[in-house]
């Protein structure tokens, strides 16, 4: 019988892992330079962290992975976190308060149960959150270290959408609508369910026009959204969606100030289960590769007081599979001995952490059949006395003796500089 692996799951290979650490190396010194710092919460927490607070929409409660934790006879119902900036804001509340702002990043696995297995149930994000940064500046930082991110990754055309969950709110508001029906009625609108949208329209002719104006248009300045704002006004009065919208043009004229482009797209805005405020999501090509957005209701919520928040996820298992032609530049030499005694074995563990601590990779030989993915090949041959280095390039176009380990650096130094 042939053992696999769970559906909905991945095996990661060493090649996957090499990409996996670049883009995670990346993202932790680019937030570490920002003055954000690392935290890392349990991949286990109760389950009431995520229910009590509404913030999960309930189709994405429906997929949480989730079972008793039993203690005697008695048991508390824990699950594998489905989101990583619910657990960050327990975190900053248990731990941190009344510290303000932490920045602080994580690179963590999130799981949700998928029935087909054929999308992943396990997904890795490295996040960032901005705890107590109020207004459209943190935004604004927030959304330039994405970037710095994604650019240091080598992406050049990362596309940025934005939107705003204050407005979306405020319109829905004016429908009539509660706060747990505005994601079920906001995902029908967008997937065009005309049977939602003439319900809509029936009770309140006079969003017949707006509902289409707020979720079609696209624009790319701020004053697309000046102008979109004086639209809104002729049907709607309410002053939350005034002051949303004075929030969404200050955040894209500071992002205009600083040289960023970005398009203003509503509907980017699908899942803002616990977001208040800008909304942004981040695209290479046609990929979602990440967002994130403002989530000021979230700290009061779980009893951590008035306290802002943003923060952004990019998504690790995407960017692996965009930046499959990086590879580890460092050279890799395999060691090799003629001889299988004790003594030859002594050369080459010494010859070996001699190369290591020059910078390079040094693997010892042993057994390896067939070609090989390393640079250069260094056989000791001759006696136990005195050894012969010879140093052969991957192709066998260069082949050198060298007498000592620092001609062996010396040889390898040269033939780098050479590249």
């Amino acid at each position: 019988m042939k053992i696999e692996r769970c559906k909905g799951s991945r095996d990661l290979l060493p090649e996957d892992m090499a990409r996996f650490r670049h883009i995670e190396d990346t993202f932790r010194s680019c937030c570490s330079w920002w003055g954000y710092r690392e935290t890392r919460t349990p991949t286990l927490e109760y389950l009431h962290l995520f229910t009590s607070t509404g913030t999960l929409t309930p189709n994405m409660l429906s997929r949480v992975y989730s079972f008793l934790d039993w203690d005697g006879w008695s048991g508390e119902r824990v699950a594998l976190r489905p989101d990583g900036t619910i657990p960050a804001a327990r975190l900053y509340i248990e731990n941190m308060s009344p510290a303000r702002p932490a920045k602080l990043f994580y690179v963590e696995n999130v799981f949700s149960f998928e029935e087909t297995g054929k999308e992943s149930r396990e997904r890795w994000q490295c996040g960032a959150e901005m705890i107590g940064g109020a207004g459209p500046a943190a935004d604004v930082e927030l959304i330039l270290l994405a970037l710095e991110i994604l650019g240091r990754l080598g992406f050049e055309d990362v596309q940025l959408h934005l939107s705003h969950a204050g407005v979306i709110r405020a319109v829905f508001n004016e429908l009539g609508l509660t706060p747990a029906k505005y994601s079920e009625v906001f995902h029908r609108i967008l997937d065009g369910d005309a049977e939602m949208f003439s319900r809509i329209v029936s009770a309140q002719p006079q969003l017949g026009d707006t509902l289409p104006l707020l979720f079609e248009a696209k624009g790319r300045s701020a004053g697309f959204l000046q102008n979109l704002k004086a639209s809104l006004a002729r049907t709607l009065s309410s002053a939350s969606l005034g002051a949303s919208m004075d929030d969404f043009i200050d955040i894209a004229r500071r992002l205009s100030e600083v040289g960023c482009e970005y398009q203003v797209d509503m509907t980017s805005a699908r899942s803002f289960e616990y977001y208040t405020g800008l909304i942004f999501r981040f695209y290479v090509g046609e990929e979602k590769v990440g967002g994130g957005g403002r989530y000021d209701d979230l700290i009061p919520l779980l009893g951590g007081g008035n306290v802002s928040a943003s923060g952004f996820a990019l998504r690790l298992d995407q960017l692996m599979n965009l930046v499959k032609g990086w590879q580890d530049s460092t050279p890799r030499v395999l060691v090799r001995s003629k001889a299988s005694t004790a003594s030859a074995h002594k050369v080459c563990f010494e010859v070996a952490g001699l190369l290591r601590q020059a910078g390079y990779i040094a693997d010892l030989d042993q057994g390896y059949a067939g070609a090989t993915d390393h640079e250069w090949i260094l056989s000791i041959q001759g006696t136990n006395k005195k050894p012969v280095l010879v140093l052969t390039d991957r192709s066998g176009s260069r082949v050198m003796k060298v007498g000592s380990s620092a001609e062996i650096l010396d040889a390898l130094q040269a033939a780098d500089a050479s590249k």
